[in-house]
């Protein structure tokens, strides 16, 4: 196994362009690079295909700077269109396909979108979504055309001989990200391309790629995890990737047995899926050695039933990719998220992490601050939001909203989102913590911690629990389990159990969704009633 610096000098060194870091990795033309719906693309046939893709969107009249709207499941026009962007210096913006329309409006008019691409079956939302845009947009589809959209793989199929403009420099930006907006409107996240593929080199390092390695990509291509980790990582190693349309429980085992896949990216939910799936769907033949994004829990219940080898875990954000993670060749911590993270070139500056109070004070060790991050892969800022921007920063330091505590060794340690305390009784409590000591009851699938209204003022505890099949538990055993786990102040007042919780596009609990549910209190149990 090469150590993540002999894979980055397997190859000619970069200028940090795209368009340059896939001709450094196309070593062997004929080497596979994408799979999509049984589909090979070599890394050959893909540059022809991205190509043509760019050539087309220049006789459409996209210019560099112009943005490019994008929502589907997950799809190799993905890749071609991220490609074809970057190479003309044009910008993607993903969108989620589960949008409504009116949020896909915001996000595509905020851009200022000139055209969109979609999945043949959310034209109409598209439509709807682009009909206050000037000049309008046009669209093209993946698979499938109709009067006002064409199909890309129609597209192809023809060749073009408009001229592409020189090639894009490194720190043009070509991805707009736009945030959940959990707390207002969605902020688009701005990111070069240098960013873009430091991050996917910052991946071979947390993972140890290897040129070989089979990356299976089931978080959706909108996100900064499947993006900046999954796809830069497979590129920046010159690997394979392995697309599917969306995470699917039933027949993950069987897709990575038969793709062959190696590695794979999730967040906590898709494996606490996974562990509560049927025995019957897991297929031992699988050759996956290593996941990242799994909680450190989890660990020797993939090691000893599903057969993975390393697990690791870390945390990085939209506007931050790849900030802190346990070390592949070092200790990894029980519960920790490891130290900060680091490129396969020692000489590469990479992250620095404070933790600091109310007052932007360093915290000691082992107390609980704000994590402040200056990174060289920060985003640009914010798209057409210089105040939400200036507010996101102090000085060159971004601030996170997370709340950690940093150990001795300098291990981080999660605490809460700071906008996911609840105060009672005149005290900050994370409901992660919370979350924590419920989620080890035996008969508890899921649970999401909340603050709700006290008629004392301030907030009081409930917990939203999703229990195991065919499990039993009761509203009295949760206060009891708790009691024997955590403070007094801490234990809930409410439970409320669920068939299911709301989620994020990337499987993790809305608790804002949750807690704007005008019934929540009505349907939970009080248990000081």
């Amino acid at each position: 196994m090469l150590n993540p610096l002999e894979v980055i000098q397997s190859y000619r060194p970069h200028d940090y362009s795209l368009a340059d870091l896939f001709d450094s990795r196309s070593i062997d033309p004929n080497k596979e690079f994408a799979v999509f719906k049984g589909q090979s693309w070599s890394y050959a046939q893909f540059k022809k295909d991205y190509l043509t893709c760019a050539q087309y969107l220049v006789s459409r009249g996209i210019k560099p700077g112009d943005r490019v709207g994008l929502i589907a499941k997950n799809n190799i026009g993905h890749l071609l269109v991220l490609f074809a962007c970057a190479r003309i210096g044009a910008i993607m913006v993903p969108a989620n396909p589960e949008l409504r329309a009116e949020d896909a409006a915001y996000i595509f008019s905020h851009a200022g979108v000139s055209a969109v691409c979609c999945d043949l079956n959310l034209l109409p939302v598209v439509r709807e979504a682009c009909q206050g845009i000037d000049p309008a947009p046009w669209y093209m589809s993946f698979a499938g055309s109709e009067s006002d959209a064409v199909d890309l793989l129609e597209i192809l199929q023809q060749t073009f001989t408009d001229p592409l403009p020189p090639p894009s420099s490194a720190d043009a930006t070509c991805l707009i990200i736009f945030t959940s907006g959990t707390t207002g409107f969605p902020k688009g996240a701005m990111h070069s391309q240098r960013n873009f593929i430091t991050s996917g080199e910052a991946n071979i390092s947390r993972l140890w790629l290897q040129t070989d390695e089979r990356v299976l990509t089931v978080l959706p291509l909108f996100h900064i995890n499947a993006l900046f980790y999954s796809l830069a990582g497979t590129i920046a190693a010159g690997a394979t990737i392995i697309i599917v349309e969306r995470f699917s429980a039933s027949t993950f085992w069987d897709t990575a047995a038969e793709t062959r896949a190696t590695q794979v990216n999730f967040i906590d939910t898709v494996g606490l899926i996974l562990k509560s799936r049927p025995r019957s769907e897991f297929n031992p033949n699988h050759q996956i050695r290593i996941i990242y994004g799994l909680r450190p829990e989890e660990e020797a219940f993939f090691q000893e039933t599903f057969k993975v080898s390393d697990l690791i875990n870390g945390i990085g954000m939209t506007e931050i990719p790849g900030i802190i993670c346990n070390p592949y060749d070092g200790e990894r911590k029980f519960g920790s998220l490891g130290p900060v993270g680091r490129h396969p070139d020692p000489n590469k500056p990479w992250a620095q992490c404070r933790l600091v109070d109310d007052d932007g004070v360093d915290v000691a060790t082992d107390e609980v601050g704000e994590l402040w991050v200056k990174h060289p892969i920060v985003m640009q800022g914010y798209y057409k939001n210089p105040e939400q921007t200036e507010a996101a920063f102090e000085g060159e330091w971004y601030k996170t909203g997370d709340l950690m505590r940093r150990d001795s060794d300098g291990y981080f340690y999660f605490v809460s989102r700071k906008k996911d305390l609840i105060r009672r009784r005149g005290e900050n409590i994370a409901g992660a913590e919370i979350d924590k000591a419920v989620a080890s009851h035996p008969s508890v699938k899921e649970v999401a911690a909340v603050g709700v209204p006290s008629e004392l003022g301030g907030e009081e505890i409930l917990v939203a629990i999703v229990t195991h099949p065919n499990a039993k538990l009761d509203a009295a055993e949760v206060v009891s389990w708790c009691a024997e786990r955590l403070a007094k102040i801490k234990i809930p007042r409410y439970v409320l159990f669920v068939d299911d919780l709301p989620h994020t596009p990337t499987y993790k609990v809305a608790k804002n969704v949750l807690k704007s549910d005008p019934n929540l209190m009505q349907q939970a149990i009080d248990t000081e009633a």
